[in-house]
C-alpha cells in the first residue's frame, strides 16, 4: 500500500509539473502572439491584408490555405488561412543582426475561424524578435507599422 500511495505521489507531482509547464508555454506564446477579431471572413481577412501590404510596397511570397489542404487529404479543419508577405529592404538588415531571425521572417499573418464561427487575425509580435533572437529594439522597432497595418486591415 505505502508503494502505492509513493507511487501516486510521485504521478500526480508530474502531472501537475506537465499541466504547469504547458500553462507557462501558452502564456509566453500569448505574450507574443497577437490575435484580433476580424469582422471579415477568412479568405477576405487574406484579401484585405494581402493588399494593404502591397500597397504599402510590400511583397506576397506565399498564401497557404490550410482548410483546403487539409480537404485534399481528406481531413476537415475550420477555415485557416496563413499570408507570409515582407520587404526585403527592411527584413534585410533584421537577419543581418540575427541571422536566426529569418526562422520569422518574412512576416506572416494569420486567419482563422473559431468553433464558433468567428473569425481571427493573428501575428507575432515585433517583441518576439527581440526576446527570442536577441534583436536590438530599434531594429525590432521597424515592424510595429506592419502590425497596426494589420489591425485596420481587419476593423
Amino acid at each position: 500500500m505505502k508503494r502505492f500511495v509513493h507511487s501516486m505521489i510521485i504521478a500526480l507531482s508530474c502531472a501537475s509539473l506537465t499541466v504547469a509547464s504547458l500553462s507557462v508555454g501558452a502564456a509566453q506564446a500569448g505574450e507574443n502572439l497577437i490575435t484580433k477579431a476580424s469582422k471579415y471572413s477568412v479568405p477576405e481577412t487574406i484579401d484585405r491584408i494581402e493588399r494593404a501590404t502591397m500597397a504599402k510596397g510590400m511583397q506576397i511570397f506565399a498564401r497557404i490555405n490550410h482548410g483546403e489542404e487539409a480537404k485534399k487529404v481528406g481531413l476537415d479543419m475550420k477555415p485557416t488561412e496563413l499570408l507570409i508577405f515582407g520587404n526585403p529592404k527592411g527584413g534585410t538588415a533584421l537577419m543581418v543582426a540575427r541571422p536566426t531571425a529569418a526562422i520569422d521572417l518574412p512576416m506572416k499573418a494569420l486567419a482563422w475561424e473559431d468553433k464558433d464561427g468567428k473569425v481571427w487575425l493573428s501575428y507575432n509580435s515585433p517583441v518576439l524578435l527581440q526576446e527570442r533572437h536577441g534583436l536590438p529594439a530599434d531594429l525590432a522597432a521597424r515592424l510595429e507599422p506592419v502590425g497596426k497595418l494589420l489591425e485596420q486591415a481587419v476593423e
